[in-house]
Order: C-alpha cells, then structure tokens, then sequence
C-alpha cells in the first residue's frame, strides 16, 4: 500500500486491526516488533496498519537505533468524539432502560 499524505481518522479507525494497535498504545510506547508479535498478521502487514495510522496522526514513530517505537497521538480521536457526541443520547437512554430493566428483576 503506498504512503498517502493524510488518511481519514474515520478510515484508519474502521480496520479492527488498527483499532488493536491503538489500544495497544494506551499504556505507552511500544516497539514494532512487539506490536507485530501481537498479531497473527506478518510483520509488514502490521507495519501497513502501523503506516495508515501514522497517516492519519493517531501514532507518531520514534526511531531508537535499529527499533521503532510508537506512539498514541489521540488529539486526531476528539473529531471523532466531536461527530459521536449528538448522538450519545441514544445510547444513554438504551442503557438507563437497561438498568431500570435489570431493577425491576433484583429488586
């Protein structure tokens, strides 16, 4: 897959592949190949995921002598809580109705 300039954070966040890495990022940074070990993918296909998320800003890559480590840049994920944010109120009400449900059977 070759380099774009940009990659939607919408289009990087619809792999469940890259979904993985960027939780794997949550505690900090990790080196490629630990990354890769994680995954029944080959090392170059998660160095492609690895690649379209640094594209879209999500992860930023540090060189450290023959390794590379990455990085969570999450500031690119507030666009996305910015689009998810009018409909959270649909969610909210599903899950109060859940917990009145599960009230009224263990009372």
């Amino acid at each position: 897959m070759a380099d774009m300039a940009v990659v939607d954070v919408f289009s990087a966040l619809a792999n469940p592949v890259r979904r993985r890495l960027l939780e794997a990022l949550r505690d900090g940074p990790r080196a490629a190949g630990d990354l890769a070990s994680e995954f029944a993918l080959s090392r170059p296909a998660v160095s492609e995921h690895l690649s379209v998320l640094r594209n879209a800003r999500l992860v930023r890559e540090e060189p450290r002598g023959r390794h590379r480590y990455y990085h969570l840049e999450a500031e690119p994920l507030a666009e996305v809580g910015e689009w998810l944010h009018p409909f959270e109120h649909y969610w909210r009400a599903r899950m109060g109705a859940l917990a009145d449900l599960i009230d009224e059977e263990n009372p």
